[in-house]
Order: structure tokens, then sequence, then C-alpha cells
């Protein structure tokens, strides 16, 4: 629902009674206007703590100059838009009146009321859509607060949580691991919509989208002439990030000659255009996602180890969607509603078999394929009940093969009871009857994994 403007309040500052009667009258004709008139230049001055929006500016007042005048308003707030109304046609003093931030300069003729009346008409137009980007902005950030983008109340989850209000106090650099589908990029986009930089540019880039021979080009831009086809200059996306965020997903896939001269950029927080002979400086926020274990593609030669160092900061390691418990039934349902709102369709619930069902699933795809299954049992289910058969699992990835590792006996049931106190938000009672295992041997587990951490 769109915002009523608020009143906009402006002043006339004019010594000509005619002219003040006159640029009064004008302004009224609005009803959101709220005038007010001032003979002088220190009566103007002195009353901008009333926060005026438009200021209309006799250039020749009888203590000071519009010159004068316009600069200290420019000190005070320099977003007022100021309209210099002069007796005098000076093409170099409105030129130099203009590069000082005032917004028009009219020169006082028969034509002076249509010229004023369509400024205004213009300010209005600019301020209107000033205040849709202002709403539509508080809109996204709202929709990326933690608890609105990110679902989920497993213990798994709250730590998450407890990650991102750190992440969201300083500009340290983020690296969001986990499996693919897990929700890395709406973490990022969550991280930038509640830090200080919400009101820059989100820009995200898919490293293993980029062929190979465009990753340079892309990243950094390029100089007009640089090859065959660059025909303008092109901003990069590091440029294109300034002052917000850039979200660097699929870093690993970057190879060691393009990770070389990202650690320089990121270094000396400037970067060099494709066929630019001058250092570009940015200032972007890095996050950085991939579904690989970076330490162990740095063991492997294929990560550079000072650019690992460069990019880990706060890692946030997203679990996969089968160690989240009952966040499985919240996603569902949270689908399953944003999905018939769209469709214009009726509310949907989940049965209790339907829900038994999700729970027993493993996930492959994570909460990405658990999207695209609960937006084909919305299609499929008769009436407002989403059953068992609606509900149906078409994943192209063989789940995990649990016997695929080789581990002792010891190992193997430390992994079983590791998943189902994760599966059952650490309830031991629980755990101990699903497993028909003594309380004392999952305490003695957990007394173990805290004595290595």
């Amino acid at each position: 629902m769109s915002k009523k403007s608020p009143t906009t309040r402006v002043f006339v500052v004019e010594d000509d009674p005619m002219y003040q009667r006159m640029v009064k009258y004008i302004m009224e004709l609005n009803p959101d206007y709220e005038v007010h008139v001032f003979g002088t230049g220190e009566e103007c001055i002195r009353n901008l703590g009333l926060r005026p929006n438009i200021i209309s500016l006799d250039y020749t007042l009888p203590d000071m100059t519009g010159e004068e005048i316009l600069k200290k308003i420019k000190q005070f707030d320099e977003r007022i838009n100021v309209v210099i109304l002069s007796g005098q046609q000076d093409i170099a003093t409105a030129v130099k009146l203009l590069k000082n931030g005032a917004y028009d300069y009219i020169t006082k003729d028969q034509e002076t009321k249509d010229r004023l009346i369509n400024i205004l008409n213009n300010i209005n137009t600019r301020q209107e859509l000033q205040n849709e980007v202002e709403t539509l902005r508080e809109e996204l950030n709202v929709k990326y607060e933690f608890g609105n983008s990110i679902i989920g109340n497993s213990k798994p989850m709250l730590r998450i949580f407890q990650l991102l209000e750190k992440a969201v106090k300083t500009d340290i650099t983020v690296s969001i691991t986990g499996e693919t589908g897990t929700g890395k990029e709406v973490v990022a986009k969550s991280i930038h919509h509640n830090s200080t930089r919400k009101k820059g540019p989100f820009v995200a880039v898919n490293m293993s989208a980029i062929p190979n021979e465009l990753v340079e080009s892309e990243l950094f831009g390029y100089e007009k002439g640089a090859f065959t086809g660059a025909l303008t200059r092109k901003k990069g996306q590091f440029e294109l990030a300034d002052n917000g965020t850039l979200f660097l997903d699929e870093i690993a896939e970057l190879d060691l000659n393009h990770q070389a001269k990202m650690l320089r950029a990121l270094q000396e927080r400037e970067i060099m255009r494709v066929g630019g002979e001058a250092p570009v400086k940015f200032n972007a926020r890095i996050l950085i996602a991939t579904h690989r274990d970076l330490a162990e593609e740095v063991r492997k030669g294929n990560f550079r180890e000072d650019l690992y160092y460069r990019l880990i900061g706060l890692n946030v390691s997203l679990p996969p969607l089968r160690e989240r418990g009952n966040d499985i039934l919240l996603l569902g349902q949270h689908f399953l509603n944003d999905f018939s709102k769209t469709q214009k369709m009726g509310k949907l619930e989940i049965s209790k078999e339907g829900k038994k069902k999700l729970l027993e699933y493993r996930f492959p795809g994570n909460v990405r394929e658990l999207k695209a299954i609960m937006e084909l049992a919305a299609v499929m289910a008769d009436g407002k009940t989403v059953q068992p058969d609606d509900i149906q699992f078409n994943s192209v990835r063989r789940e995990e093969n649990f016997m695929s590792e080789e581990m002792s006996l010891e190992e193997y049931k430390h992994r079983i009871i590791k998943h189902f106190l994760q599966k059952y938000d650490d309830d031991v009672l629980l755990v101990a009857k699903k497993l028909d295992i003594g309380k004392s041997t999952i305490y003695r587990l957990l007394k173990e994994e805290s004595a290595l951490n």
C-alpha cells in the first residue's frame, strides 16, 4: 500500500511585494504546499530549522546576494530544492549558481509564472519517484529481515541467526558455505539488506556461469577499444557494487590465474579495467559462497592459500535440510502459502500423513528441491489438504550413500547418533528411544565432541 506524501514545506524569499504575492499564489495552488514568506535572506536562513523542501529565492535581496544565501542553504541541507529568480538574464551567473547546487534559474519576465509552475511540477515528479524508491527499499528491507527471509527455528538455524546478527555489525568478509540448494544467496541478500550498506547496490555474480576468457572483463570492466567489440567503456561488477555489496557465488570455480588478480584487487581495494591505464578504486563489501570445502581445495592446490585467508572471514556454514528437523514442515507450509497466493488458489495445509512423508525424505536438493516439491503438490492437491500422493520426489541425484565412506564401527555409531540429534533438535531422551540405546552413550558422545571443540 502506497504511503501518503508528507506536506511539502515551501519558502518564498522575495522583497518585491508584487513578485512575492505572485510566487506565493503559484505555490498555494498546490494544496500539499505549506508556504512561508520572507523578505530578507537573514530571515530565510534563521528559519531553515523548519526544514523546507523547496525555496523560491530572489537573487537580489537587500541584505545578501542569492549566491551567499544559496551557499548557506546547501551547507544546512544540500537536498533542499532552490529555484533562483532574477531580474537579470546573466548566463555566467546562472551557470555558476547551477554548479553550486541551485535546482534552476528563472529570469523575471512575462513567462516567469509558466516556467515556475513547470519547475515545481518537475520537482514534485522527482520527489514522488524518490518516495516510491524509499518505500520499495523499506519493503525490501522488511522482506529480507532474518526472520522473514530465512525460515526455521531448529537449533542449527538458531546458531545461523546468531552468526548473521554478528555479520551485519561490521564490513567483515563473510563466507557462506553449504550444499547446493541450502539458500546461500538468500543469506547473502539478508546480510546486505540488514547492514549499513543496505542503501547501496547488491551485485551477485555466479563465477561458474562466466566463461574463463570473460572473467576479467566481467569482474573488472573494460575500456573502449580494449578488444574487438568493445565499442564503449563498461564497468565491471566490482565498480557496479561500489558502496554496496558484491556477492561472489561459487568462488571455488575461479581459476588460479584469475585468483591472483582478485587477490590483488582485494588487497589494494582497486581494479584495473581491461585496456585501462589507471587503477580504479572501489568500496564494496565482499560476500562469497561455495558448495566446496575451500580448505580442501587449498590442500589440493586448486585454490590459493593467501586468497583463502583473505576471503574466509566470518564463516556461515548452512546445514543441509535433512539436518533441520521440523524446519522442513515450516518451509514446506511457507512455500505452499507463497505459491497459493501468487496463483490465487485457496489456502492449503499439509496433512498429517503428508508431513510424515516429508520428514522421512532426505532432500538431496535441499531447500530448492523442497520448494519445487511443494509447488507441484499445490497443483496436484484436490481440496484444501496436501496428501502423501500429492508429494512427489523427483530428485535427479542419488541420496548420499551412507556406506560409501570407510569408517570404523565406532565412527559409524557416532555419525548415526549425531544425525538423529540434529534431526530431533538435541532431544537426548527421544534419540535414545529411537535408537534403543542408553542416554549415557549419547552424553558420552556429546562430551567427546565438546572436548574436541
